[in-house]
């Protein structure tokens, strides 16, 4: 039996036309879900994701409903004093680079790759320092009160208007 070798641009493809199918690719927010925030994603060291990580992370996190930026694998969860709660499942990362290789001339050709890597969000896991879990700004009255006349022109409009308390568009 031989192992299925990964397909990380495949991996990548799939996941981003999966999002778009489901109506909710990462780039948009359907404002149905709860008030989590959709920041950069940042690696366990406060170092920003680039390229493709960024929406692959995003997607991951708006469907879980992750609230931290943080991202790491398991073995830095671990060395930072945490551990990834049993049952949690790791999302798919990407590193692009490049490694030096002798071609058939003996000349130095840079060969580019792209290899997956595991990593787990800081809400998966317990135990790491408090600036890795971000906790939601209590409620608070920002003293805004409704003028007459704008009511007015809405309800002449026919308009469906919904209220609601929660803290989302």
């Amino acid at each position: 039996m031989t192992a299925e070798k990964f397909d990380v641009y495949s991996h990548v493809t799939n996941q981003i036309i999966a999002q778009i199918e489901a109506g909710t690719p990462p780039w948009r927010k359907p404002w149905t879900g709860s008030g989590a925030s959709v920041s950069l994603p940042e690696r366990f060291n406060g170092e920003a994701y680039r390229g493709i990580n960024i929406l692959m992370l995003w997607a991951t996190a708006m469907v879980k409903d992750y609230s931290s930026a943080r991202w790491m694998t398991f073995n830095q969860a671990k060395q930072l004093g945490g551990h990834v709660r049993k049952g949690e499942k790791s999302a798919t990362v990407v590193k692009y680079g490049t490694v030096e290789r002798e071609d058939e001339n003996g000349e130095e050709r840079q060969i580019p790759y792209a290899k997956a890597y595991r990593v787990f969000n800081a809400d998966q896991i317990e135990g790491l320092p408090a600036e890795f879990y971000i906790l939601p700004d209590p409620p608070r009255d920002l003293g805004t009160v409704a003028d007459p006349a704008l009511e007015a022109f809405f309800a002449a409009s026919g308009a469906q208007i919904d209220v609601t308390e929660e803290p989302r568009a």
